[in-house]
């Protein structure tokens, strides 16, 4: 269902789905959503998140097509799992890279996507996106506030990365269902650019105490639920690496008076669909793939498909019994979906598949993969 805040996000957004990126320079007056007062019956929420968007050339290219030859247009890219987006409570996308000036418009090495990007997620529903990665500081903090300024402008929160160290160590705070949702992010590295001078809060970085002390305020500032986007991993490897598994042990064992500090972690990066796992009784999500990526090019020098397939994570949560108690995953399931190069769409390979679509192969290795740590035991299904 659409709330009435999305629709107010979605109209905001219209003049950046294919108008020029606009700059705010004044920063929001609160990193919450929603109306605080929390409803008077508890009732759950649907989240969705979704990989990397990672936009090459071609991809850019695509939406300037897409918008007649004139500025450009991402909408049409999602339009395969905008009812996916638009359907959940709360939709959180991986914004990988910085956007640039108008018309200063880069797809490799170091990104700088036009701004219309943030409208075009804005359309589709999502309501947040994680901008912690190793391409944050491309175009440094300028990049960094550039990107930013759109995505307010577009109605979509953010985390990861900040203009301010005030912004920097507050929470964002998204209202789901009765619950309040606390998004953090961080990155393993930035590629080898320096963090900007004097600005050490421009980007988060991955590191256990900080993430949970974070968490631990996060829940302070009133978040029932608190989600962990993390961009770290092996590249082209399917399985975690000892980081992702060390740390997510590390992180979902970490409880305040008996209750996790963390509800969900949701991992880019490794360019592949990685595996789901329960890992001290929280969700994992290792790796979502590359939700938007031009031709990519594994570490053989090869052109690899892997690296344009990914899952979109599904968690429905349910209201504590009692207050203070865990609000808990009643359903996991996982949506695979591929970037269709040529086409320049996402496509969702289930509903491709219903279509006539021969995907069945893909879909497979997909779930194979996603499925690889024992999440089907734990409950974790394969959505539509």
């Amino acid at each position: 269902m659409i709330t009435r805040s999305r629709l107010a996000a979605i109209a905001l957004a219209a003049a950046l789905v294919v108008g020029a990126g606009c700059r705010a320079d004044r920063e929001p007056a609160a990193r919450s959503t929603g109306n605080p007062g929390a409803p008077l019956t508890p009732h759950g929420f649907t989240l969705v998140a979704s990989g990397d968007v990672l936009a090459h050339t071609s991809v850019i290219e695509r939406a300037n097509a897409d918008a007649g030859g004139t500025r450009y247009d991402f909408l049409p890219m999602f339009e395969g799992v905008k009812p996916l987006i638009a359907g959940a409570d709360l939709a959180i996308c991986h914004m990988a890279t910085v956007y640039g000036a108008d018309g200063e418009h880069i797809g490799n090495p170091a990104f700088k996507l036009p701004p219309q990007v943030a409208g075009g997620l804005a359309a589709t529903g999502y309501d947040a996106c994680s901008t912690a990665s190793d391409h944050s500081l491309d175009d440094g903090a300028t990049g960094v506030r550039r990107t930013l300024d759109a995505l307010d402008l577009a109605g979509v929160r953010h985390a990861g990365s900040a203009r301010t160290a005030q912004e920097a160590y507050t929470p964002t705070l998204l209202r789901a269902g009765s619950a309040t949702v606390a998004h953090l992010a961080y990155t393993y590295g930035t590629d080898g650019f320096p963090m900007p001078q004097g600005q050490p809060w421009t980007l988060n970085l991955v590191d256990r105490d900080r993430i949970l002390a974070d968490a631990r305020a996060a829940r302070r500032a009133g978040a029932d639920v608190v989600v962990v986007s993390l961009h770290w991993g092996t590249e082209w490897q399917e399985q975690p690496d000892t980081q992702q598994m060390t740390l997510s042990r590390e992180l979902t064992a970490s409880r305040t008076d008996g209750r996790p500090d963390i509800d969900l972690i949701l991992g880019t990066h490794a360019h592949v669909p990685q595996a789901y796992e329960k890992v001290n009784g929280t969700w994992v999500v290792y790796g979502m793939g590359d939700q938007i990526a031009g031709e990519m090019i594994n570490r053989q020098g090869l052109q690899d498909s892997r690296g344009n397939e990914s899952t979109l994570a599904r968690f429905s949560f349910a209201p504590p019994a009692h207050k203070g108690d865990r609000w808990k995953v009643t359903k996991a399931e996982f949506v695979p979906q591929l970037y269709d190069i040529d086409a320049g769409r996402i496509v969702n390979i289930n509903a491709a598949l219903a279509r006539g679509a021969d995907l069945g192969g893909v879909r497979d290795r997909i779930r194979d993969v996603v499925l690889s740590r024992g999440a089907a035991h734990d409950g974790l299904t394969m959505g539509h």
